[in-house]
C-alpha cells in the first residue's frame, strides 16, 4: 500500500524543474531529486523512508508534498502459471488492473489505459461497466513499476482495460519514460499496443517513429459479424484497418499482428479461416489466435485445442503467418478479456 498522504503530488506526474523545486522547498539539493527519481524507476521504491541517500529531514519535509507511488494495490491474485494479478485502486478511488505474466525471454507486464472501457467487446469483461475515465500517464506509468516491483520486466503490452487509441497522449508521455535510459530502461520494440481499430490513430502512432509493435483486434474475417462481437466498430471496415496496418508498416518498417480470439461456434469455423487468410493475403504480418477465456454471463464457449489448431493450419496453408497463444492467468481472471470481472460485479453491486 501507497503510505504517503493523500494531499501529495503523484512523482512521476512531476517534470525534473517541479520536483527539483519541490525538493529545493524542502531544503534538498538537484541531486536529491534525481536520487528520489532514480529510487522510484529503477528500484521501483513505494515510500521515502527507504531513500536513504536523502537526509531524513528532507524526506520528512517531502512526505505531505510528494507520493513516490500514488496508487495503491488494493489486491493481488496469483495464478498458478506465475501470473499476478494487482488492482491497483488510484487518488480518486478508481480502480484498474494490471498484470504480470512469467516468459521464457522474461516477464511481460500487461497494463491498462482507461477506467473501464467504451469498445464493449460482447466477449470482454473490462467493458461491462462501460468506461469512467483516461488515465493520466503517470497512472499508466505506475502500473510497469508495480509490476516490478513483484520481480523484473522486459516487455510491455498495452493490452489491459481501456482502448489505447483514445488516450493515445498519456499513452505516449508514459511510454516515453518507459523507454528512456534515466527512465525505465526498456526496449522499445519490447513494448506492443493493442486497438480495436481507429485508422487515423494508427497512421499518428507511426509517425513518432517509435519501433513499437502494433497489434489490430480483428475477431472476424467479415465487417458484419465484426460489428455483431464488437458494436462500436461500425464506422471503421476491416479494409479500413487493412490500409492503415499496411501505412504503418510502410513509416515504421514494423510487422504487424493481428489479434483474433477464437469463439467456439462463431467465428472459428474453417470457411471464416480461407476468409480470413484471404482478406489478409498480402498484409506484413502475423495473426495471433487467441481461443476465448471465459467470463460470467457471456453467450461464448472456448474451442479445444484441435479446433484451434486446424483454425491455425488453414491460415498457414494459405501462406499466413498464424500462432495460438493460450493466456496466462486464466486461474486468476488475468487472461486476456478477464480483466475488471470481479471489480465490475463490485461496482455494480455498490451502485457506483
Amino acid at each position: 500500500m501507497n503510505a504517503e498522504p493523500s494531499g501529495a503530488r503523484a512523482l512521476l506526474s512531476l517534470s525534473t524543474a517541479e520536483l527539483e523545486r519541490l525538493v529545493a522547498d524542502a531544503g534538498g539539493k538537484p541531486f536529491h531529486a534525481r536520487s528520489i527519481r532514480t529510487w522510484v524507476l529503477e528500484r521501483s521504491a513505494g515510500d521515502l523512508a527507504s531513500m536513504t541517500d536523502v537526509p531524513a529531514a528532507v524526506r520528512e519535509r517531502l512526505r505531505a508534498r510528494v507520493a513516490p507511488l500514488e496508487s495503491e494495490i488494493a489486491a493481488r491474485r496469483d495464478a498458478s502459471d506465475g501470473s499476478t494479478k494487482l488492482l491497483l485502486r488510484l487518488r480518486d478511488g478508481a480502480t484498474i488492473e494490471t498484470v504480470r505474466m512469467p516468459g521464457a525471454q522474461g516477464a511481460t507486464v500487461c497494463v491498462s489505459t482507461q477506467v473501464g472501457c467504451p469498445v464493449a467487446c460482447r466477449f470482454c469483461a473490462s467493458g461491462l461497466a462501460g468506461v469512467v475515465r483516461n488515465l493520466e500517464a503517470h497512472e499508466i506509468l505506475e502500473q510497469i513499476v508495480r509490476a516490478r516491483q513483484i520481480g523484473p520486466v522486459t516487455r510491455v503490452v498495452v493490452m489491459g482495460i481501456g482502448e489505447p487509441m483514445l488516450n493515445l497522449d498519456a499513452v505516449l508521455a508514459a511510454l516515453e519514460t518507459a523507454i528512456a535510459p534515466d527512465g525505465l530502461g526498456l526496449s522499445a520494440r519490447r513494448v506492443t499496443i493493442s486497438t480495436i481499430g481507429f485508422p487515423d490513430r494508427i497512421r499518428a502512432l507511426a509517425k513518432t517513429e517509435r519501433p513499437y509493435t502494433l497489434a489490430i483486434s480483428l475477431h472476424a474475417p467479415d465487417d458484419a459479424l465484426r460489428r455483431e462481437l464488437v458494436p462500436t466498430a461500425t464506422k471503421t471496415t476491416i479494409d479500413d484497418l487493412l490500409a492503415a496496418a499496411r501505412d504503418y508498416f510502410d513509416v515504421s518498417g514494423r510487422e504487424v499482428t493481428f489479434e483474433y480470439v477464437l469463439l467456439r461456434g462463431v467465428n472459428d469455423r474453417d470457411e471464416q479461416a480461407r476468409e480470413l487468410a484471404r482478406r489478409l493475403r498480402g498484409a506484413r504480418g502475423t495473426v495471433n489466435l487467441i481461443p476465448y477465456n471465459p467470463i460470467p454471463g457471456a453467450p461464448y464457449g472456448r474451442p479445444d485445442e484441435t479446433r484451434a489448431r486446424a483454425f491455425r493450419d488453414r491460415l498457414r496453408a494459405a501462406g499466413v503467418v498464424a500462432t495460438i497463444r493460450w493466456s496466462k492467468g486464466l486461474d486468476a481472471d488475468a487472461a486476456c478479456g478477464q480483466l475488471r470481472i470481479h471489480a465490475a460485479a463490485s461496482e455494480s453491486a455498490s451502485g457506483s
